[in-house]
């Protein structure tokens, strides 16, 4: 019996130079996925998605959110915070779906992230105008540790937005000192974590950085962003810097994502 797709809310089209060498969103969460599959021994065609975009208000129906193994929202340039309608839209669907669907599992990386703290009684703010980008070391809790399973974790960002706290019914994964709420996850029904954790009972899971971006694709990005003025020449030459610093995506992020979806034991 085939796994159930994912679903992909697609909250942005990244720029062009970065779509003709790496694909859209969906092939590029593809990638990450059945990268981390191939890791685990999970046949590749397991990994299958179903895209939407919430930007131009497309959404799966009932019965597709009743056969999917779960949802990933993507990142997005725009603001969680902004009350426009494509995201007004995507807080009230999340609330829903947590809602009424908890069995459904929900997965916000950045972007996602931060809609999914606005939906679920936290909150997105700009960040002071402090960005964090490329490669960044993160500090985890003892919960984080356990959710992936290793001291140490790394990812890819690129925001200057973030959640400044920890909504109710979440646990921190990690902190950065630019900013505190890296990951978190809620427990079904918002039970707190039992001991040793179980990732089949996360509920929602949600990192603020990109395990999905690759260096090549960060690298275009703060180089195009660089250009345009949207990040300084200091941001720019830190991130060249670290370009080459370690990255878990694929290794750790992208594996601990198939295991709460149950796609990976």
């Amino acid at each position: 019996m085939p796994a159930r797709p994912l679903i992909l809310l697609v909250c942005d089209t990244p720029p062009a130079q970065v779509v003709s060498a790496h694909g859209e969103y969906p092939r590029i969460f593809t990638d990450l996925l059945r990268s981390s599959a191939r890791q685990l021994a999970i046949p590749e065609e397991e990994i299958t998605l179903d895209a939407y975009d919430v930007t131009a208000l497309a959404y799966p129906t009932d019965d597709a959110l009743e056969a999917c193994g779960g949802i990933i929202y993507t990142g997005s340039k725009a603001s969680a915070y902004e009350s426009i309608e494509w995201i007004t839209k995507l807080v009230a669907f999340t609330t829903r779906v947590a809602a009424e669907k908890p069995h459904i599992k929900l997965i916000g990386i950045c972007f996602g992230h931060q809609i999914i703290a606005r939906a679920l009684g936290g909150r997105c703010v700009k960040n002071e105008g402090k960005w964090e980008v490329g490669p960044t070391p993160i500090e985890l809790t003892n919960l984080g540790r356990e959710v992936f399973g290793t001291d140490k974790l790394s990812i890819q960002e690129m925001h200057q937005d973030h959640v400044p706290e920890v909504p109710p019914e979440f646990h921190l994964l990690g902190s950065t000192s630019v900013s505190m709420n890296q990951g978190m996850v809620r427990f079904a029904n918002g039970a707190p974590p039992s001991s040793p954790v179980s990732l089949g009972d996360i509920h929602v899971f949600a990192v603020q950085g990109h395990p999905e971006f690759t260096e090549p694709i960060v690298s275009k990005l703060v180089e195009l962003r660089g250009k345009s003025g949207v990040l300084n020449a200091e941001v720019v030459a830190d991130t060249t810097r670290r370009a080459n610093w370690p990255d878990d995506g694929v290794s750790i992020i992208g594996p601990t994502i198939l295991r709460i979806l149950g796609v990976a034991k």
